[in-house]
C-alpha cells in the first residue's frame, strides 16, 4: 500500500478484512448446513475467530481493524475517527461484504440462506434483542481494551477474534450473535430473507455505542 493516502489505506483495508472475515463467518455455517451439521457450532465459532485475528494482525495497525459499522459507529463516538473516515469505512465495509457475500454464493453453498443469522424466537424477543446487544457490547469492550493498551501487550488478535468466537459459541443459539451488521446484511439481502434484521441492525449499534460513550466519558478529554 505504498504510495497511497492514510484514508486510501483505510479503505483498502477495510474492504479486505471485511472479505475475510465474512467469507469465513457466513461460509463456515453454509458448510455446517452442507454436511448436515456435523461439522458443528465449534467451526462457525472458530472460522470467524480465526478471520478477525489475522486481519487485526494484518490491518490493525493501518484501520485500526474495524470491519464493523457497529464499531465504526463506536470509534466515532468516542473520537478515535473523524466523521469523514466514518463514511469511508462504512462504504469499504459495504464493498467487502457484498464481495464476500457473492463469492460465498458462488464457491462455497447457498445452503442456510448464505450464512444469514437468525434468531431463536422460542426466546422472547426482549431476551434476544439483551442478548445481541451483550456480545455486541463485550465485543466492543474487548476492542477499546485493546485500543487503550496500545495492542494488548501482542495479543490483540487473540484477544478479539477469541471473544467473537465465545460470543457466538455460547451465545448464538439465542440471537445468532451477529455483532456485525454488514455481515448480517448482505447474505439476507442475496437470499431474501430479511425479517430478522431489525434486530442485527439496531441491537448491534446499542451495544457498541454503549462502550463508545463509557470510553469517551472517562478517556477523551473535551
Amino acid at each position: 500500500m505504498k504510495g497511497l493516502s492514510i484514508n486510501q489505506k483505510i479503505f483498502f483495508a477495510e474492504i479486505i478484512g471485511t472479505f475475510v472475515v465474512v467469507v469465513c463467518a457466513t461460509g463456515s455455517v453454509v458448510a455446517n448446513v452442507k454436511s448436515g451439521g456435523t461439522i458443528g457450532l465449534w467451526f462457525e465459532a472458530f472460522a470467524p475467530f480465526v478471520a478477525v485475528a489475522l486481519m487485526v494482525y494484518a490491518f490493525g495497525r493501518i484501520s485500526l481493524a474495524h470491519f464493523n459499522p457497529a464499531v465504526t459507529v463506536s470509534y466515532l463516538i468516542s473520537k478515535h475517527i473523524t466523521k469523514r473516515q466514518f463514511f469511508i469505512y462504512l462504504t469499504a465495509e459495504a464493498i467487502g461484504a457484498v464481495l464476500a457475500t457473492l463469492f460465498v454464493k458462488n464457491m462455497i453453498g447457498t445452503e442456510g440462506n448464505l450464512g444469514a443469522n437468525a434468531p431463536n424466537y422460542s426466546f422472547p424477543i426482549p431476551v434476544i434483542f439483551g442478548i445481541e446487544v451483550l456480545a455486541s457490547l463485550l465485543l466492543m469492550a474487548v476492542i477499546m481494551c485493546v485500543v487503550h493498551t496500545k495492542g494488548l501487550r501482542g495479543f490483540s488478535g487473540i484477544a478479539i477474534g477469541g471473544i467473537i468466537g465465545l460470543d457466538i459459541f455460547f451465545l448464538s443459539f439465542i440471537s445468532g450473535a451477529s455483532m456485525n451488521p454488514i455481515r448480517a446484511l448482505t447474505p439476507a439481502l442475496f437470499s431474501g430473507v430479511l425479517g430478522d434484521l431489525w434486530l442485527y441492525w439496531s441491537a448491534t449499534f446499542v451495544g457498541t455505542s454503549i462502550v463508545g460513550f463509557i470510553y469517551r466519558r472517562k478517556f477523551i478529554r473535551k
